[in-house]
């Protein structure tokens, strides 16, 4: 091998080829991982980039393999941990095969989710994993199908979309958890999320835009009407976006004639404000109320008294979206694949037994 040139402001391909003795087109197959080498050759090219101190130009690695080595996520809440593990997992996964990731905030906002997914297509990504905002609203979805980059969804699935989905069974967890309850006494049971409608009132299955949040509200419904407990539908509160709106929610729920016995909260922050909101109003848990949230954030194993939660397998559902996700960027074809991870129920503290009223429901 030739004596190693002093480094310039911006290495070459050429400028590694000319150190490792080969030709430009050798080098280039080396760099850009396709085609075939000799070990040694190989060898040599990358002691040269690394002695170089060689980086990639992208774009041009693009332009001539058509491919970008990225992958663009996005996600509604990047403040919620729920999507921060699932990112992780997500992201731990994509280094190991190859790819960056491009990491989109839709806010829950579909206009803003459809503004990403344009930015991503435009930055030639390989491939999106999306949290979609709307399961109603999926044009923009369809669109980046056809641009013909394989498309996968994480935590939300989309009936309408034939597309590697990755959920939890989230009606089975929000049954079991109805059914605790129930089986504590509880049969004033009040359900909160982030979901919201035009009017900031439920009435209907199909006023909740997230098929995840749907189905733990159907499996909370049904469960109540196989206890005989009626119109357990007036009990979900939709809205419940930020702290200042969850408050508002809880304080309007406890200067009711009837207040809950016990809360579901959609997601860990809904949980912890909740959580906080009952502390300062008085409100002991569990003799007063009971508290189970979705998502075993780390806050809930800490407080007095710990909270019941939800775990989802939250790290491994990214692990899993982007491994489908890759194995279709490597060429895997057939039919969409769902895959549905369980969950655990993890029982602390803050679920006790109902106190008897003759109050009716």
């Amino acid at each position: 091998m030739e004596k190693i040139p002093a480094k310039t402001v911006s290495v070459t391909v050429a400028d590694v080829a000319h150190a490792a003795g080969v030709s430009k087109a050798t080098a280039a197959r080396v760099l850009g991982g396709y085609g075939t080498v000799s070990d040694k050759v190989r060898e040599a090219v990358k002691r040269a980039a690394q002695a170089l101190d060689y980086r990639p130009n992208e774009l041009a690695r693009s332009m001539t393999t058509g491919r970008s080595g990225t992958i663009g996520v996005v996600v509604g809440d990047i403040e919620n941990p729920f999507f921060g593990s699932a990112v992780r997992g997500i992201t731990d996964v994509a280094r190991l095969a190859g790819f960056n990731v491009i990491l989109a905030n839709s806010g829950e906002s579909l206009a803003a989710e459809k503004a990403a997914v344009k930015t991503l297509i435009a930055k030639q990504v390989d491939g999106l994993i999306i949290s979609p905002a709307k399961d109603s609203e999926i044009e923009h979805l369809r669109e980046a199908e056809r641009s013909g980059r394989p498309l996968a969804l994480l935590d939300r699935a989309v009936a309408r979309l034939d597309v590697d989905t990755v959920t939890t069974d989230d009606f089975e967890a929000a049954q079991a958890i109805t059914r605790l309850l129930i089986g504590q006494g509880h049969r004033r049971i009040a359900y909160l999320t982030a979901c919201d409608t035009p009017d900031h009132c439920f009435s209907q299955l199909s006023d909740i835009y997230t098929s995840s949040v749907r189905l733990r509200i159907e499996a909370f419904i049904g469960a109540c009407r196989d206890a005989a407990i009626p119109d357990a539908a007036r009990w979900v509160r939709v809205g419940a976006v930020n702290p200042q709106a969850i408050r508002a929610i809880v304080t309007e729920l406890f200067n009711a004639a009837t207040p809950p016995t016990a809360i579901i909260a959609s997601d860990s922050l809904i949980g912890l404000e909740v959580f906080k909101a009952v502390r300062e109003m008085g409100i002991a848990l569990p003799g007063d109320l009971s508290l189970i949230s979705f998502h075993d954030a780390d806050w809930t194993a800490v407080t007095s008294p710990p909270v019941t939660v939800v775990q989802q397998p939250v790290y491994q559902l990214g692990e899993t979206v982007a491994t489908l996700l890759i194995g279709r960027l490597k060429g895997e074809t057939g039919p969409a694949r769902t895959v549905v991870l369980p969950t655990r129920l993890i029982e602390r503290a803050s679920v006790g037994k109902a106190r008897l009223v003759a109050t009716a429901i």
